[in-house]
């Protein structure tokens, strides 16, 4: 018997029938859920693929889920504002398929995560991912959706970006994940991350109670603190995420309904949802 298996060869322990961990992980057999056939413990290409590149100065490498709706809608507000700069062609990297592997894409993005951005607007072209990197990137490139000197406005903007990077995990890959797509229910995780999701939702309930937006109640203070927590939040009291709104009874938390509801409205906004990616071949 391997020394990894200490109470029988599928880690069950032969008296409770509970998984015991075995001192040292190994991968033999798929996770499950719907993503198993691409999930591996390694990083890095599998595969040669170079990425097209197109005649606009900023190339988006992404998908329309919520992290790729981030980039999406900051470039479409962008557009809005008319700054021909910030100009860019779109193009689909379907994670399922495994496009996230491509060596073109690892070469922009060592993490195989969507989005991924080059700025080719200068000598020396830029590799950008993450899309809180991104955002921020672009915003502070264009000084627009962000506030540009030091002081508390800024504070705060870069505070609830952060927010939204160290939070969404835990709604995405730990309630959306195992509420939508483990291989099958499990009480623990499901109650575990649905207590946090909503406890994240009253968080921004509470602060959007006396904020028109996250940084304050004038129209210039819409900025991409909104984006990228809208991308998330706002599209899961909608109801767009999971398919999970009667579950987590989104519609208590009124003033975040308020706030999704009027960003959803933005021409930006509607456009970057169902924005239209060419796929790579």
């Amino acid at each position: 018997m391997s020394q990894n298996n200490n109470k029988s060869s599928n880690n069950i322990d032969e008296k409770s029938d509970k998984y015991v961990p075995p001192k040292i992980w190994i991968q033999d057999k798929e996770s499950g859920g719907k993503f198993s056939s691409i999930n591996r413990p390694t990083a890095g290409a599998r595969h040669n693929k170079e990425l097209p590149v197109g005649d606009a100065p900023l190339q988006l490498y992404s998908l329309n889920t919520p992290n790729g709706v981030k980039a999406n809608i900051l470039l479409e507000e962008l557009a809005e504002l008319g700054i021909k700069e910030a100009a860019y062609d779109a193009y689909k990297i379907d994670i399922s398929e495994g496009d996230q592997f491509g060596s073109g894409f690892v070469a922009i993005n060592p993490n195989s995560k969507i989005p991924a951005l080059v700025d080719y607007s200068g000598e020396t072209p830029i590799k950008l991912f993450e899309s809180g990197a991104i955002l921020m990137y672009l915003a502070e490139k264009f000084e627009k959706f962000i506030p540009i000197e030091s002081g508390q406005p800024r504070a705060n903007c870069l505070s609830w970006v952060m927010w939204q990077m160290g939070s969404a995990p835990y709604l995405g890959g730990g309630f959306g994940h195992f509420y939508a797509y483990a291989p099958e229910p499990m009480e623990y995780p499901i109650n575990r991350f649905t207590m946090e999701v909503k406890r994240q939702l009253d968080v921004l309930d509470r602060h959007l109670k006396d904020n028109e937006y996250l940084c304050g109640n004038n129209e210039s203070d819409y900025n991409i603190a909104d984006i990228i927590i809208w991308a998330w939040y706002g599209q899961l009291v909608l109801g767009k995420l999971y398919d999970a709104a009667e579950f987590l009874q989104v519609d208590d938390y009124k003033n975040v309904q308020r706030w999704a509801e009027k960003i959803a409205e933005r021409p930006a906004v509607k456009r970057a949802v169902d924005l239209v990616l060419e796929p790579i071949v």
